[in-house]
């Protein structure tokens, strides 16, 4: 981790939840235990934003985001947990200690590592705007619609077709140059520049930090390679880094939509025409890391690029992405040939309207398909059908599929009962599995067990001893009070020990406002689980254990009287945890 636990932990209990998150959410109101607003994280006009302060946790129900005082931090001001750490230290007055200098070492070499690729930013930058060799470089930008003010607000840079240019002007250790990407030894042992004779444009994280260059030929080089990015580095992860991210999160959070573009110039179209949203991948495809990234700034998804293409093959993993994120997907349709950086030159009020009007995902393929056949005889009909299905029935939403179904049943003339059948076989098994993770969800809600879990959160002491693990027959339910029972009732510490599923149900409890008695919550679960077992163990037919049963039957009955009740609750109890484990209940 770097930070000593205990400096962590004094900084997660330093300063009232309240306080941190209040800045950031002003439409916070007390609504019984929790203070509840509009969501920092999604746009929302109703508030389901909760924070509760005796548990220091913050849950929205409409995003899902959920954490503590440090989580909250990190994803509103977009650190890194260190940085995160540091931010709340500095405000509640705590002086940090690091393990063994280890983190102060590696955060030092990677400071080291920026300094070096922000000096280079400026090195290229200031080559572009007065070299005479760039003038070339210049004409091509203004050719294409890029003026001096825009190169300047990008940073755009350029690199002479020299072997040690930059190595040799920067004035930076060899060994730096070559960690960060800017430079390689070549076969002759010589410190050489990575890129040569290209416009190059700054890649910067999500903070605004300089860690990577996208570099292009001039038109008439005779480099094959039109495109050349910088290496993976220690500061540089091409999967989880979205150039232009850090110009644009601003218009991104507040709108609650981001576009995503496949070049640089692609990126600078969209911000000239005003379109400030605009973010492209760096050489690759894009991926779930991208789009959990994307997910703490906006909820809408929007591809700039042949989303037709990219959907072969991928369509699955985007309807993954929007179901496990709670993303919408959607595409911007663009004329065939045009990029948006073109288009941005040529047509500014198209690529604005394009952005505006762009389908959802599905409905994009869905008319891509239709529009690619004519429709002259009843086979070209039926041809046209039947790809269009195998579009549709990607799809794992049974309700989404019949819709579209409709809509191909209207386009080539044939009856839509028979194509929204086979809509709603279609990815069946998918459809299945999702309603069994909804209704499961939904039964868990007002469980029993998820009031007795939420009781022992907010009062430990009066119902931690009525709990046993045996007590609890939802898996998710029962992994959440072995987190619990493992922490000692540390919500924090139950969270991060937690895997997936029984993580989402801790955080909800987190925040829940329940209005319960402990022993009589405990009672019930008991008095369940004691009919469970007495069920499983009579068809069992052990004659030797029908004594057991009888007391069990006796104790059943008096668990409801005021003077009996606590002492037979106490009795089942023992009787329950000594049962055998082995029969599953």
């Amino acid at each position: 981790m770097g930070i000593l636990d205990e400096d962590v932990e004094r900084v997660r209990n330093a300063l009232p939840i309240l306080e941190v998150i209040q800045p950031y959410v002003g439409s916070l109101r007390k609504t019984g235990h929790n203070w509840v607003g509009l969501c920092p994280f999604h746009a929302e006009k109703s508030g389901s934003f909760n924070v509760r302060e005796s548990t220091g946790r913050y849950k929205c129900f409409g995003c899902q985001a959920a954490g503590d005082a440090i989580s909250f931090i990190r994803e509103i001001e977009h650190l890194d947990f260190v940085g995160a750490v540091e931010r709340l230290a500095t405000k509640a007055g705590i002086e940090l200690r690091y393990d063994s200098g280890g983190e102060n070492t590696e955060r030092h070499a990677r400071k080291g590592l920026i300094e070096a690729m922000e000096s280079a930013v400026g090195w290229y930058h200031d080559r572009l705007l007065t070299a005479p060799d760039a003038r070339a470089a210049r004409d091509y930008l203004r050719a294409r619609g890029i003026s001096g003010d825009i190169a300047r607000q990008f940073q755009i840079g350029w690199a002479p077709d020299g072997w040690d240019a930059l190595a040799k002007g920067l004035g930076k250790p060899g060994d730096t140059l070559r960690e960060c990407g800017l430079a390689f030894t070549n076969k002759s042992g010589r410190l050489q520049d990575s890129f040569r004779a290209r416009l190059l444009f700054p890649i910067r994280n999500e903070n605004g930090e300089a860690v990577a260059f996208g570099g292009r030929i001039l038109p008439g080089s005779t480099d094959p390679a039109k495109y050349k990015n910088s290496s993976e580095t220690k500061i540089y992860a091409k999967s989880r880094t979205l150039y232009g991210l850090s110009l644009a999160k601003t218009t991104i959070a507040t709108s609650g939509r981001v576009v995503v573009c496949e070049g640089y110039t692609d990126v600078i179209g969209f911000h000239r025409v005003g379109v400030t949203q605009a973010v492209a991948t760096c050489g690759t495809a894009l991926t779930e890391e991208h789009v959990r990234l994307l997910k703490r700034f906006a909820s809408k998804v929007v591809l700039a690029f042949d989303a037709d293409a990219a959907g072969q093959g991928a369509a699955e993993r985007f309807y993954e992405w929007e179901r496990k994120h709670q993303v919408e997907v959607s595409v911007v349709h663009l004329p065939d040939g045009m990029d948006p950086g073109e288009m941005a030159q040529r047509d500014p009020d198209a690529l604005r309207r394009a952005v505006d009007n762009a389908e959802p995902f599905l409905g994009f393929r869905v008319h891509r398909t239709l529009r690619s056949r004519t429709l002259t005889t009843p086979e070209s009909r039926a041809k046209l059908a039947q790809e269009a299905m195998s579009v549709i029935n990607e799809h794992p939403d049974v309700n989404v599929r019949s819709i579209y179904a409709g809509e191909v049943a209207s386009h080539v003339g044939l009856p839509a009962i028979e194509l929204v059948a086979i809509a709603k076989r279609g990815g069946g098994h998918v459809v299945a599995a999702s309603n069994a993770i909804r209704n499961r969800r939904a039964n868990r809600q007002e469980s029993a067990e998820v009031v007795a879990l939420a009781l022992l959160v907010h009062r430990w002491d009066d119902m931690a001893p009525w709990l046993v693990p045996e007590l609890f027959t939802d898996d998710v339910a029962g992994a959440a009070f072995q987190a619990l029972g493992a922490t000692g009732g540390d919500i924090t510490a139950a969270i991060e020990l937690a895997d997936a599923e029984p993580r989402e149900l801790l955080e909800r409890i987190a925040v829940l406002d329940v209005d319960a008695e402990p022993e009589a919550e405990a009672r019930n679960l008991i008095a369940a689980t004691t009919r469970r077992c007495i069920d499983r163990l009579v068809k069992k037919g052990d004659m030797a254990l029908m004594a057991t049963i009888f007391e069990a039957k006796h104790r059943l009955e008096l668990l409801d009287d005021p003077v009996t009740g606590t002492e037979s609750a106490d009795a089942l109890l023992a009787w329950i945890s000594q049962l055998p484990t082995e029969p599953q209940l």
